[in-house]
């Protein structure tokens, strides 16, 4: 068995802060994770979890943006 691990290069590593903003003030209005989700998707955006990291894609593809802080959870 085989283990992905997620070597994004250096320049998707990188979330723009506004992007940050956002995505930190959609976490604070959610009750809850799964619609904090939902709400991200309304902007485009979604959250997959990769070996306890929580990778920020852009939708409809699924492109990697970079890897979220630990203290947006």
């Amino acid at each position: 068995m085989t283990t992905q691990t997620h070597d994004l290069p250096e320049a998707i590593n990188q979330v723009e802060p506004s992007v940050l903003d956002l995505i930190r003030d959609e976490r604070e209005k959610a009750l809850s994770p799964r619609e904090w989700q939902f709400r991200l998707r309304g902007y485009g955006y979604a959250i997959k979890r990769v070996a306890g990291d929580q990778i920020l894609t852009r939708l409809p593809k699924g492109t990697e943006i970079g890897v979220l802080p630990a203290d947006i959870a």
